[in-house]
């Protein structure tokens, strides 16, 4: 595991395998950012001249080492892009992360890295700490011992150097970046566990072991309490596997807490699409239908672990969706947890685990409840893969989740919820049927949802089917395969509502 820490020596004079620099694009070239003062010392102030000699240009993700010169006790200088400079020397808080992450992957085999990047304030100090851990990531369960004796290991020990200086903020700071890399991290490792080993009760196990760790109070409800207490959803789509499904819920409180969140996930463990089965080619990945589960369970141990005065309650809804003699078909009606019917007219649309905890959730009476889930291809049509969209009941949450996941680095978009599109849904056989119209059908699911939530309980939905997994070349912070996807945003609006802010 990366540690990283705070040190107000100067760059050139601390001792380590690499020491990492900052370049941007400035107006007439190639600039350094703050932090790389001394080592260009080293360089008699040509640091920037030999870096654009070696094709530099200071674009984000652009990595360059270089022998270290004398002066400098590093034996490697590593120079990563930060994009356009800015106007100041205050970088943004995404760029930050993103040049600690390159730096991070491109020492893969490194022990201990001096990182001077431009470290203004408290904020710098954690976009650097938090990219830095991600970068860093990489998921070894699966590989032999074999393989891991010969494999570069990720970096362990990143010291962050130049800060004015150590103190509380700065501390606060590492602190914080530290417990969302290691939660985002987590995330990551469920997402990439493959389902021979992570179905719902390994799930369900996990979560009951870091539970108990953290103090957090955990319930599961298995198969059998699931059916006797009329969770007709959740059985519904797991009904078909040898693997039966659970509802997890996992539970922070705070003494002084005057306000509570639901957050519930979508934890499909492998999605074959059931008897509406996926085509050749949809189902290598589908391992990552748990994402938005993950990310609620990063979030409450996130909360937890930074004490925010709050409670936050996460329901992990698991199924695993297979085809078989005893697996819902196109045309079944299921009787929800909440007594509603629905009419199944395709068994690859899994918004009916999320209905029945979103039903459950609302029970308790909580603030508000911010559903998570990989849910629709129509979302990643409409914003790509790197995006995710926030649909709502009301314009203030679903304000204040866009405002909290752009602070946090991660790319969001607000969806409307056209009522017209709510007829598409409706049949003579059930209340409701599980599809809608094919246009605008990220949209459809979000309307599905919100037929399951409490009168007067404000909700949102974060569809995060195109970021939660990444198939393309790493860049930035982001590895290949789970991202950890919307546990930052949780995180923060967790502490908005914990300060009020």
């Amino acid at each position: 595991m990366t540690s990283v820490s705070l040190s107000t020596s100067a760059a050139n004079a601390l001792r380590a395998d690499a020491v990492v620099v900052a370049v941007a694009k400035g107006p007439k070239g190639l600039v350094l950012a703050p932090g790389a003062e001394t080592v260009d010392e080293a360089f008699d102030g040509k640091l920037a001249a030999v870096l654009t000699t070696l094709g530099a240009t200071g674009a984000q993700d652009e990595a360059i080492k270089l022998p270290a010169p004398a002066g400098v006790k590093s034996a490697v200088v590593l120079a990563v892009g930060l994009g356009d400079a800015p106007e100041s020397d205050s970088y943004d808080a995404e760029a930050l992360r993103r040049a600690a992450g390159t730096a991070a992957r491109t020492l893969h085999g490194t022990k201990k890295a001096a990182f001077a990047l431009p470290l203004t304030d408290a904020a710098a100090i954690e976009a650097v700490t938090l990219g830095a851990l991600l970068g860093a990531y990489v998921f070894t369960a699966c590989r032999s011992e074999a393989e891991l004796a010969t494999a570069k290991a990720p970096l362990s020990e990143v010291t962050l150097v130049g800060a004015k200086r150590a103190d509380k903020a700065a501390k606060a700071a590492v602190e914080r970046g530290t417990v969302l890399g290691e939660e985002m991290n987590r995330t990551r490792d469920l997402v990439n566990t493959p389902p021979n080993d992570l179905f719902p009760k390994s799930f369900a196990d996990i979560v009951t072991t870091v539970g108990k760790e953290h103090g957090l109070k955990v319930e599961v409800l298995d198969e059998k309490a699931l059916t006797k207490g009329g969770y007709g959803g959740i059985v519904g789509v797991g009904i078909g596997s040898a693997r039966p499904p659970r509802l997890v819920k996992i539970a922070y409180t705070h003494p002084k807490a005057k306000q509570t969140l639901a957050f519930v996930g979508k934890g499909i463990t492998y999605d074959s699409g059931g008897i509406s089965l996926k085509p050749a080619g949809h189902n290598e990945t589908m391992k990552c239908d748990m994402a938005g589960a993950g990310a609620v369970f990063a979030a409450v141990v996130a909360a937890s672990r930074l004490g925010l005065q709050v409670n936050v309650t996460g329901w992990l809804a698991l199924a695993e969706n297979m085809p078989s003699g005893s697996a819902t078909r196109p045309g079944d009606v299921l009787r929800m947890y909440s007594g509603k019917t629905v009419e199944v007219l395709n068994t690859d649309a899994e918004g009916r685990v999320l209905a029945d905890a979103i039903a459950r959730a609302g029970e308790e009476k909580p603030d508000a409840i911010v559903d998570v889930a990989t849910l629709t291809g129509a979302m990643m049509m409409a914003l790509g893969a790197r995006t995710f969209g926030i649909m709502s009941n009301s314009d203030a949450l679903r304000d204040q989740l866009h405002a909290t996941a752009t602070e946090a680095g991660e790319p969001s978009w607000p969806m409307p919820l056209p009522a017209d599109l709510r007829k598409g849904m409706e049949t003579p056989t059930a209340d409701i049927a599980n599809m809608g119209e094919r246009m605008g059908g990220g949209l459809v699911a979000g309307l599905f949802l919100k037929e399951f939530v409490a009168e007067g309980i404000d909700w949102a939905h974060l569809d995060i089917a195109g970021p939660a997994y990444h198939e393309a070349a790493p860049y930035g912070y982001i590895p290949k395969g789970g991202t950890g996807s919307a546990v930052r945003t949780l995180v923060g609006l967790a502490e908005r509502v914990a300060t009020g802010s």
